[in-house]
């Protein structure tokens, strides 16, 4: 199987993506529903997390995990990768979003005027700003949170003018950056992709993160073709999550295109669903 994990239900954004652009594969995912948003936590707490959410898919024979949830990549990513990882799963890999839409965003901006928008722990940690200022010198990064959209949208408030509101109020300082592409740095935002592309206006590109993760993921595997030969095939997907109530599974199903049903399961160290 190949491992998709998320601090919620954002990161079925990527799962769609995923099984658009690599249809041969198994997915599980996983949402750690019990324990959202991941945002606004410390980054010792977003670590443990992460491993214990990313050493769940492990332990379920995914061989191969992407971090779906932007907040878990910037902060906790490369921490786990290079002290965690080596020594309990040597053989697997466990990838995140930042650096893909880093590369992306690089390679196509037209004059280097980049904005990032995330949850405050993104915005915080600095990552996409390394990793961009990385690929290209040149760029000049403007960078905004948007800590209320995730629960927003998670509300189901995507549309509502309340939100549309918000939007334009967080989206002031990259418009006076006149910033040529535009970087959605959470899972949750690909669902208000026009909302963010009716603000920033023509002159702004914003490409959709899930399918750019989606297209890096496809390279990838290419180029690592003994790692794709051990991800398990066929239409037998998983969508498991930590805590889930109605709402949650409507949201999930509409965001997938398609009813599905959520598995509630208990991760170490996660509270049990009541």
């Amino acid at each position: 199987m190949l491992g998709i994990f998320d601090s919620g239900l954002g990161g079925l954004t990527v799962a769609r993506a995923v099984r658009k652009r690599l249809p041969e594969y198994q997915v599980c995912y996983l949402g750690d529903t019990a324990r959202l948003p991941y945002g606004n936590r410390s980054a010792d707490l977003i670590y443990r997390f992460t491993v214990e959410g990313v050493g769940f898919l492990l332990r379920r024979g995914c061989p191969l995990v992407i971090v779906a949830c932007n907040s878990a990549s910037a902060v906790a990513l490369r921490r786990l990768q290079q002290e965690w990882l080596p020594k309990k799963y040597p053989q697997a890999r466990v990838l995140g979003v930042v650096r893909p839409l880093a590369e992306h965003a690089a390679a196509v901006t037209r004059f280097s005027r980049i904005g990032v928008v995330g949850t405050r722990s993104t915005v915080a940690s600095g990552a996409y700003q390394r990793e961009i200022t990385v690929l290209n010198p040149k760029a000049h990064i403007t960078q905004a949170a948007c800590p209320l959209l995730v629960p927003l949208i998670e509300e189901g408030w995507g549309n509502r003018p309340e939100t549309k509101k918000i939007l334009r109020q967080y989206l002031r300082p990259l418009k006076r950056a006149r910033v040529d592409t535009l970087v959605l740095g959470c899972t949750h935002y690909p669902m208000l992709r026009k909302e963010f592309a009716a603000v920033m206006g023509h002159a702004c590109q914003v490409p959709d993160p899930a399918e750019v993760v989606a297209e890096k993921l496809a390279d990838y595997l290419v180029r690592h073709a003994d790692l794709a030969a051990r991800i398990t095939r066929g239409p037998a997907h998983q969508f498991l999550v930590t805590d889930q109530t109605e709402q949650f599974t409507q949201i999930a199903s509409a965001w997938l295109g398609h009813p599905i049903r959520l598995e509630t399961v208990v991760i170490e160290g996660a509270p049990a669903a009541s």
